[in-house]
């Protein structure tokens, strides 16, 4: 993977693109982390898909912003590195984090989707209110952790974000790697939930969990996947981060949704 610079932003992203006429999959990762959450990823689709990981801002390499840069602007700087590079659409993957990106990437430039696929997250577009202003509470907690200690912040949000212990060693190792003063950035993630209507997407989608995630996660991802009509799995052994707990099923389950994700409509 080469790492770039996406001009006149402070967005860093990773691009492999020696599986020729193969399609594009762009994966974004879970807050706190970046996009090397998704090295087992790279590892086991190289050659098969073009592949992008990007860091979201505030994240990993993405840390060089200008003062009006934020969250909301990632969607076109996503779009800013698909035309770059001559791609005309791709498929996303989104962990946590990751999946309000590219949700709110696919509300705005839904041409350019082939496929979603959204694990540990929430329809942006039709959330409970009630639920966001409680998931708020639990944030707000936790970086108030963070404000102390970012080592004791991410003793705490290994046990959330990871089930397995060598999972949970990895998410660790990358999240006291977060800067505090990124915490800015998610203030406002807010801002792209329940921005758009709710609508059928005209491409595949796949939501996922863990089973050992947080009971709310499970609940609100199985009822968007009713609501949705779309392919819903849950993940045995693994939880909020399916990909580091369980990256062989994982990537089985993307590879298997790519090859029939024009079959998954009932």
């Amino acid at each position: 993977m080469e790492k770039l610079y996406l001009e006149n932003s402070p967005i860093a992203y990773y691009i492999d693109g020696s599986a020729g006429n193969k399609d594009w999959v762009v994966f974004l990762h879970a807050a706190f982390v970046d996009s090397r959450m998704f090295n087992k990823q790279f590892d086991y689709f190289a050659g098969k898909y073009n592949l992008i990981a990007v860091d979201i801002i505030g994240h990993g390499q993405s840390v060089k912003a200008r003062g009006k840069d934020g969250i909301e602007d990632m969607s076109r700087w996503i779009d800013g590195i698909l035309t770059k590079h001559g791609i005309n659409a791709a498929h996303f993957v989104g962990v946590s984090l990751g999946s309000v990106i590219a949700q709110d990437f696919c509300n705005r430039f839904d041409k350019e989707v082939l496929s979603l696929a959204c694990f540990g997250g929430y329809d942006i577009n039709d959330f409970d209110i009630k639920a966001q202003k409680s998931n708020t509470k639990q944030q707000m907690s936790m970086m108030f952790k963070a404000l102390f200690s970012i080592k004791q912040f991410a003793k705490s949000n290994k046990k959330i974000s990871a089930y397995t212990e060598s999972a949970q060693e990895e998410f660790y190792n990358l999240n006291i790697q977060f800067p505090k003063k990124s915490f800015m950035y998610l203030a406002k993630l807010g801002n792209l939930v329940n921005k758009y209507p709710s609508k059928m997407p005209d491409y595949p989608l796949l939501v996922g969990c863990g089973e050992h995630d947080i009971p709310m996660e499970l609940e609100v991802s199985r009822i968007w996947a009713e609501r949705a009509n779309c392919q819903y799995a849950v993940v045995a052994g693994a939880g909020h981060c399916v990909n580091m707990d369980k990256p062989d099923e994982f990537n089985l389950l993307l590879e298997q949704f790519w090859q029939n994700g024009n079959q998954i409509r009932q």
